[in-house]
């Protein structure tokens, strides 16, 4: 199976940090938060691995190079612009194969076991998202969750972990360029293409600066 790592965003929240650096490259604990998803991604066995990359493209380029100090296969679809979620896959498919793949947000700090998502793949035209309880800077959460069964928004929300296994005609019809992901969510909600998992180990957005101070002290305290 091959994996995408997102990490073409331009890390606004993020600002100023991400003015010069981008925010894949932020440090937790001295070490970038790209390197430990490649760390984690190639001890589940994930090898062939692909990147979109836009803002600061180069740096990311730089430090992950070909891939070979995790011992993985790094290829990259680059965008002159970032096309959000959905626009960045789909730019990406032909690097991605026929196969269903996993999709990782590069700026989030999760111990999730990769393996056990990569195991389970899904028919053509689903998805499978892995599903967080609600963090403090998203208490109304994204989808609920049914069994193994996603569907729209209610009192009893989780949020959406951005981490996912797609089949690539999950992605059918999808004209290049920029798309957010949600929008595909919803039809495949309604549709009965959608399933998920809920997952409450370590898990955070690292979104702001203040995510970001707070991640680190908590290493540094022993959490």
């Amino acid at each position: 199976m091959r994996a995408m790592l997102l990490a073409a965003g331009r890390g606004e929240r993020m600002r100023p940090l991400t003015l010069e650096t981008p925010k894949p490259l932020l440090q937790v604990r001295g070490r970038a938060l790209i390197a430990r998803h490649l760390d984690r991604l190639a001890a589940a066995g994930l090898r062939d691995l692909v990147i979109n990359v836009s803002w600061l493209a180069a740096q990311i380029e730089d430090y992950c190079g070909d891939g070979g100090r995790w011992g993985v296969r790094i290829r990259y679809s680059r965008e002159a612009r970032p096309l959000e979620t959905a626009g960045g896959i789909v730019q990406a498919l032909p690097l991605l194969g026929s196969e269903p793949f996993l999709v990782v947000n590069a700026d989030i700090f999760t111990d999730y076991p990769f393996a056990e998502l990569a195991a389970r793949t899904p028919a053509p035209g689903e998805a499978r998202l892995v599903l967080v309880p609600n963090p403090a800077h998203n208490r109304q959460g994204d989808f609920t969750l049914s069994g193994e069964r996603v569907g729209p928004r209610s009192d009893r929300a989780l949020t959406y972990a951005g981490i996912g296994i797609f089949h690539p005609a999950f992605f059918a019809g999808c004209a290049p360029g920029s798309r957010p992901l949600r929008p595909l969510l919803e039809t495949a909600i309604a549709e009965g293409r959608l399933f998920g998992e809920c997952y409450r180990g370590h898990w955070t957005d690292v979104g702001t600066p203040e995510r970001l101070r707070a991640l680190n002290a908590s290493y540094r305290s022993g959490e």
